[in-house]
């Protein structure tokens, strides 16, 4: 076996952390940072007060160590997932945010020697007018890499917010905030330099009015922000501090690549033959992952998470090989306890094979490239806390019998039309409709409890509004309408299914099979609302009174108890 195979010292999770960390840490920064330029826009003054505070928080000891040991912890984190991964083909995100990574410390590091090392060598304090003059006034090119800079700093950063939350519950919700926040922060501090920069130039232009070519601001012109006068004394001061730092910079890039090409000659002589459903052969060295195998290859494989074992959209079947597998370890199985995997299903993104294999991706990825990648449409699926509702109109083939096909969908529409409105209102998502049914979901962007209360209000104002409409066209109705309603609560799966055009949001599991069970009580017990325990226990509504059953719902090993609710006794839920 060899050392890739080995149960590393420290956990790929453990990592993670660290390098979710640290980023956090940058990213902190960052904010304040762009906030302290964006009040240039009141004034320099304003700005250059602020910027006291901003220098109380970071160049104080504990500060200090606190950043550049995030920054130092996040490269050396990068650079290790560089030589962990065993091939460098990758989907475009992925690569676009190691390449900005990567190009961040290069093009800061000029910056950090013009700021942090000139102020700790000469005494110079690096307040705002002296590092807009010379960005602005001295070396316009500086400045313009310098903004390229804050924007890719930016950038980077906000992908990996991104990456980090898409799975909570709760991001839905905020992330039009947070979008307008990633969008405005950075606008206002561009603004803010260049306020503060047109100050500073008409500053100099009256300095070289009245000839004041020397004293301090001629002391900032031979610093600047690179510190290159020829020949000049800062120049010659500053240079092993700008070789050392690119000299270390270019080592370890260099260092990657060659601890790269060093393992994959050495790995040439173990490699393993991976064998795909549709007849591919991928021969990798041994110590690739099944998902690695297949991006060297060309073969297309699902990976929602990109291979950090915080899905199963990666997951193949192995047909042969069983031999040749080593034991999942804990982020692997925990995810596989989660889906139920037999002992055959593997994660691809985790498994390492290290002997011949064949395998079946059990999820098959289609060309969605008219799919925006953010959009809704778009939405990878994962498990969510929601409520399902299901609603049906009762007798309706006997109340449309020998009715002509437009009249019956202007009273399927009217039908919709209450649905929809009133799942709306109360905070819901309409699923589908199907004949004279609907689904809708609860829960996508509020509260557990929360969501309850919504479905059975909305649940109450859609009987009372049938009722109206029952009214309305009593004199064209053999019989008034009546309608069946089950909401049921729990974990199910959400996200965009469908193909092509026809693809939305909605959910499946358990939970949607129950709540589908529980309108065809409601038919069965010729009630207008059957809602399960769950239901009553999270929403906390007063349920004193109203009918209970225990019911056996198929797939199910044990009874549900559900209340079974009359239409008079709804109105006590709107």
């Amino acid at each position: 076996m060899t050392t890739e195979a080995r149960k590393p010292i420290i956990s790929d999770r453990l990592v993670r952390k660290f390098r979710l960390g640290s980023g956090l840490i940058i990213f902190v920064f960052v904010i304040m940072h762009l906030a302290n330029h964006s009040l240039g826009l009141i004034s320099l003054s304003a700005a250059t007060e602020a910027q006291h505070w901003f220098m109380a928080v970071w160049r104080n000891p504990v500060g200090t160590v606190l950043f550049y040991g995030a920054l130092i912890v996040h490269i050396l984190l990068v650079l290790r997932m560089l030589y962990k991964r065993r091939t460098l083909v990758m989907p475009a995100g992925e690569a676009f945010q190691i390449v900005t990574g990567l190009l961040v410390p290069l093009l800061l590091i000029d910056h950090i020697i013009a700021t942090r090392v000139v102020h700790e060598i000469y005494g110079y304090h690096d307040n705002y007018r002296a590092i807009v003059r010379g960005l602005w006034v001295t070396s316009p090119l500086n400045g313009l890499r310098q903004s390229i800079v804050l924007l890719l700093v930016w950038l980077h950063g906000c992908i990996g917010i991104h990456f980090w939350l898409r799975y909570r519950a709760w991001y839905t919700a905020i992330a039009p905030v947070m979008l307008s926040f990633a969008i405005t922060l950075p606008v206002l501090a561009l603004l803010g330099f260049a306020a503060m920069g047109k100050v500073v130039s008409h500053e100099a232009a009256q300095e070289d009015e009245r000839g004041l070519r020397g004293g301090y601001y001629s002391d900032l012109r031979s610093l600047g922000e690179t510190g290159s006068l020829p020949g000049s004394q800062v120049s010659i001061t500053l240079w092993p501090y700008r070789a050392g730092f690119y000299g270390a910079f270019s080592m370890s890039i260099l260092s990657l690549f060659a601890f790269r090409t060093h393992r994959r000659l050495r790995e040439r002589q173990y490699q393993v033959a991976i064998r795909y459903a549709g007849g591919e052969v991928v021969h990798a060295p041994r110590g690739f992952t099944v998902l690695e195998a297949s991006r060297l290859g060309g073969i297309p494989h699902y990976s929602v998470c990109g291979g950090k074992g915080q899905c199963s959209t990666c997951r193949v079947q192995v047909i042969e090989g069983a031999d040749n597998l080593p034991p999942p370890e804990g982020l692997e199985q925990k995810t596989l306890n989660r889906i139920g995997a037999t002992p055959d299903v593997r994660l691809a993104c985790q498994l390492r094979p290290t002997g011949n294999i064949s395998v079946v991706p059990l999820l098959t990825p289609m060309a969605e490239t008219a799919i925006p990648v953010y959009s809704q449409t778009a939405s990878p699926g994962r498990e969510r806390e929601i409520v399902v509702f299901f609603c049906d109109l009762r007798h309706f083939t006997a109340l449309t019998e020998a009715r002509l096909p437009f009249d019956i969908v202007f009273l399927l529409n009217r039908y919709f039309a209450i649905v929809g409105r009133i799942v709306e209102e109360n905070g819901g998502r309409m699923d589908k409709f199907i004949g004279d049914g609907a689904m809708a979901l609860f829960g996508l962007r509020t509260t557990p409890k929360e969501a309850n209360r919504q479905a059975l209000k909305a649940a109450a104002e859609i009987v009372r509004e049938i009722d109206k409409l029952s009214a309305e066209l009593a004199d064209d109705l053999r019989a008034p309408l009546e309608i069946a309603i089950g909401l049921h609560t729990g974990s199910a799966v959400v996200g965009s299914m469908g193909y092509g055009n026809v693809k939305n949001v909605t959910a499946i599991g358990d939970t949607v099979n129950v709540a589908s069970r529980l309108e065809s009580v409601a038919k069965e017990f010729n009630r207008t609302l059957v809602f399960s325990e769950p239901v009553a226990s999270l929403s906390g509504v007063d349920i004193a009174g109203i009918e209970s059953r225990e019911i056996a719902v198929r797939g199910r090993g044990e009874p549900l108890r559900v209340y079974i609710v009359r239409k008079e006794e709804s109105t006590r839920f709107a």
